[in-house]
């Protein structure tokens, strides 16, 4: 089975608002909302990988971060590693730089989406970490 390690970001703006995305139809999971990230690759660090994707797809820059939590997921053709780290300042105006739609929703709100399976403890880690 592919093994894919994804550096991920949950991106807050000063409201305490976090960004979402929503993937390509003819993607894996396609038409489904997640947290911003990509592929890690060979002998690049997580926190290099979250700068370069965050940058690629959004065209910002991404300034303190804080682990949130690791995921593990298998999917029927594939398992993923998702390292999710909180952005707590980036600089840019993040934009859809491969075609995706964006959003800014508030942590109650994130459960109106759907995300794929993998997203949904990162959804509760949200929601719990805004909570207080």
């Amino acid at each position: 089975m592919k093994r894919l390690h994804v550096a991920v970001g949950v991106i807050l703006d000063p409201a305490g608002n976090i960004l979402i995305s929503r993937r390509a139809q003819d993607s894996h999971q396609g038409g489904l909302w997640e947290f911003p990230g990509g592929k890690v690759e060979v002998g690049e660090s997580l926190e290099a990988a979250l700068a370069r994707e965050l940058r690629e797809e959004l065209g910002i820059h991404i300034g303190r971060t804080t682990p949130l939590l690791e995921v593990r997921h298998d999917y029927s053709d594939k398992s993923v590693l998702l390292d999710v780290h909180v952005v707590w300042e980036f600089s840019g105006e993040p934009r859809g730089l491969e075609n995706q739609p964006l959003t800014w929703a508030a942590a109650q709100e994130l459960t109106a989406y759907r995300f794929p399976a993998a997203n949904e403890p990162i959804v509760e880690a949200v929601r719990e970490l805004l909570a207080d």
